[in-house]
């Protein structure tokens, strides 16, 4: 279980939110898909659904 599956759907969502906006604005690394990942599957168990990342291997700064 992640931390994620124990936050209420609004936190969850703020959480999703703010991920996607760092990613827009430039700031992305491995670990922030992989939080994101976390948080979109939560989130599906829930019946909720998030957008998922598109061309993740163009985005990610791998340094």
């Amino acid at each position: 279980m992640s931390f994620y599956e124990n936050l209420p759907s609004g936190v969850l969502i703020q959480f999703y939110n703010e991920v996607r906006i760092k990613i827009s604005k430039g700031v992305v690394s491995k670990n922030m898909y992989y939080e994101l990942g976390l948080i979109i599957a939560a989130a599906s168990k829930r019946g909720l659904q998030l957008e998922k990342p598109q061309n993740i291997v163009q985005d990610v700064n791998y340094s």
